[in-house]
């Protein structure tokens, strides 16, 4: 593992999503995020099938600062129990890893 992650959610509006890539990037826990949608959920929900639109927001941060982007997330998400999940990294460009570390550094936030 290079010690890097994409975290994502799911957000009912773009307006959501912005909010909450804008909040987590300020906060210096994520270099970046990237808002993708509307798409398409299927999903089974208090016991029910559903559909539904979503817009996705993907996260780039440091491995290490999962748990703060994770509490972060759960706080200002405003669904009560949001997807909130990591991918590694398991390879990329030189040049991004280190921006992504310099960017999401504890020290910077």
């Amino acid at each position: 593992m290079t010690g890097y992650v994409q975290v994502s959610t799911a957000t009912e509006t773009r307006e959501q999503a912005v909010d909450l890539a804008g909040s987590t990037v300020k906060a210096g826990l994520a270099a970046g995020a990237q808002i993708v949608g509307p798409v398409t959920s299927v999903f089974w929900h208090l016991g029910e099938f559903g559909t539904g639109q979503e817009w996705q927001l993907l996260l780039k941060a440091r491995a290490d600062r999962y748990p703060q982007i994770e509490a972060h997330l759960l706080e200002h998400h405003p669904w009560t129990n949001p997807e909130v999940v990591a991918t590694a990294i398991v390879a990329g460009s030189p040049d991004y890893l280190r921006w992504i570390a310099t960017t999401t550094a504890p020290d910077n936030a």
